[in-house]
């Protein structure tokens, strides 16, 4: 069941309410909702945190937090679902994101080389920004909204297998 299975990768409330970072949502964080798990808010949560996870900012956890907190989602997993863009998988999802803002503006794609300086920031946000900009607007959009249908279909998918599961033991049990 999707349950057990989240449930084994999130970290516990106590800790999450005792980092740091996350201070600045105060009490807010001791209600109880934000860390109930079921289909709605795991659903929620996954689509909130993918939405993040597209956009090119430093604090995506904070702003996965800050949507799942009025959403009262599961919190512990919107925030860890931001993590699918870390260190090794940004430079692939920021590339697909790229080519799909220039498939729909248009423009043809730019050659370029990253280069770790503030003026090749600057200047890429000319010649690249637009197209990089748009399309991590589209993929957030389009794959929050698949994580939380495919999310939420894989739930319901489970909890009618569990439930066809035990009506089979009953009758066998009863015969």
């Amino acid at each position: 069941m999707p349950k057990k299975f989240i449930r084994r990768f999130l970290p516990s409330h106590q800790s999450i309410k005792q980092n740091k970072a996350l201070k600045i949502f105060g009490s807010v964080l001791h209600e109880p909702n934000l860390w109930h798990l079921n289909r709605r808010s795991a659903a929620g949560a996954f689509g909130i945190g993918l939405f993040f996870a597209f956009w090119p900012v430093p604090f995506q956890m904070w702003l996965s937090a800050g949507l799942a907190i009025p959403f009262r989602v599961n919190l512990p997993l919107s925030v860890a679902t931001v993590w699918i863009t870390n260190p090794f998988t940004i430079p692939p999802i920021f590339y697909g994101a790229y080519k799909v803002g220039t498939t729909v503006l248009g423009t043809k794609p730019e050659h370029f080389e990253f280069q770790f300086s503030w003026h090749w920031v600057v200047e890429s946000i000319n010649t690249i920004g637009p197209a990089f900009l748009v399309g991590c607007g589209i993929c957030s959009v389009v794959f929050g909204l698949a994580g939380y249908f495919s999310l939420n279909w894989v739930w319901r998918f489970q909890v009618k297998k569990a439930w066809e599961r035990r009506r089979q033991l009953r009758s066998q049990q009863a015969s």
